[in-house]
């Protein structure tokens, strides 16, 4: 029976157990996207506390995929050797990290990057977005692929391509953001194509033996956006593609606040974790890779239920280890209390504000009880 602390391989990557740390914009990234001691000191603090893989924030591929001020940058060639050493020290940890490649589409701030946010198609509530024409989609797909080759050899176990979120990939791949009517647009097999396009580049840049994972909407949750169905045959796609896992998340910024992937309000009982569980549910009938599972798990029963019965190999946990890094370790320490983290996204706002991302809920709490 699979346990939450047993080794495990993905590709020639080994885990020390089951846990990842899913993607987080840090907002403690140099204004060029480089690599700061305050990001390097997050990614060793999570390795110490022992989460199995570590994703780091999404980090943009190109100047004009920029999503945020303080956003990690994977663009040029100068940003290995910081990036190097952020590896260096979650190694030294003891930890495993992949580097998250995204391009944030419509959704890139023109104030940071200084350069329109570009799509899959013209928007009517997005009039400044231009739309990609065929080359500028191929000159993408390579700066994805140049983006791979910049992570190993800085060192990163792995690497992620960021396919949700209605970042550009997952944009390519809903039909609310993709009217086009050439290859790239229309029915599934050819919105896929830019993302199988990215997987398939990235795959031959950093060759057969290193691992690529996926992170994918199961649902847009808006008016025709990418559904569970098409969601579960996209990873298909991306299994024959030669993905090495995937990570199922949902939702987007303009979800709403009840469907977007951080979801607002503390979840009380187990019955009321678990986001995708359904979709979870038919991807592992329908797909053979590997599965991380992330949305509103906040207790180790529940995260080793998943496991245990197979509904998920991974448990993806992101608010939780802002709020406590060493959540896996007091875990493994037999401490088997729910996360601490309530899910009010007060965590967003110290990173909006310039300072990165951090638990005030708990900061204020402790300073309390000190006082």
């Amino acid at each position: 029976m699979p346990d939450l602390f047993e080794k495990t391989t993905i590709n020639t990557m080994t885990l020390a157990n089951r846990f990842v740390r899913s993607a987080t914009w840090e907002g403690l990234a140099g204004d060029d996207g480089s690599v700061t001691p305050a990001l390097i000191e997050r990614m060793a603090a999570l390795a110490r506390g022992e989460t199995g893989l570590i994703i780091t924030g999404n980090a943009f591929v190109s100047p004009e995929g920029r999503g945020a001020r303080k956003q990690l940058g994977v663009y040029s060639d100068s940003l290995i050797e910081g990036l190097a050493s952020m590896v260096k020290a979650v190694h030294d940890a003891g930890g495993r990290i992949a580097l998250q490649l995204a391009h944030a589409g419509i959704l890139a701030d023109a104030t940071v990057s200084g350069l329109p946010a570009v799509g899959p198609s013209l928007l009517e509530d997005h009039p400044a977005c231009k739309e990609l024409d065929t080359d500028a989609i191929l000159s993408l797909v390579d700066s994805f692929a140049q983006a791979a080759v910049r992570a190993q050899k800085a060192g990163f176990d792995a690497v992620q391509v960021h396919a949700a979120h209605g970042y550009l990939l997952n944009e390519f791949l809903s039909p609310a953001f993709n009217h086009r009517t050439d290859a790239y647009g229309g029915k599934l097999e050819n919105r896929a194509r830019a993302l199988l396009d990215v997987v398939a580049a990235v795959r031959a840049a950093v060759k057969p033996t290193y691992p690529v994972l996926v992170k994918i909407n199961a649902e847009d949750f808006i008016e025709n956006g990418l559904n569970r169905e098409d969601s579960i045959v996209v990873a298909s796609m991306l299994e024959k593609a030669s993905a090495d896992a995937v990570e199922i998340s949902g939702g987007s910024k303009v979800s709403g606040v009840a469907l977007m992937p951080a979801r607002k309000g503390r979840i009380k009982t187990p019955a009321q974790e678990v986001y995708h569980r359904e979709a979870a549910k038919i991807y592992k009938e329908r797909v053979n890779i590997p599965l991380m599972l992330v949305g509103g798990i906040r207790s180790f029963g529940v995260a080793e239920e998943l496991v245990r019965s197979g509904a998920a190999d991974y448990i993806s946990l992101a608010r939780p280890l802002i709020c406590e890094p060493d959540l896996v370790k007091r875990w493994h320490s037999g401490d088997r209390r729910p996360a601490l983290c309530v899910s009010d996204n007060a965590c967003y706002a110290p990173g909006f504000s310039g300072e990165g991302i951090r638990c005030v809920t708990f900061e204020k709490k402790r300073a309390h009880t000190a006082g």
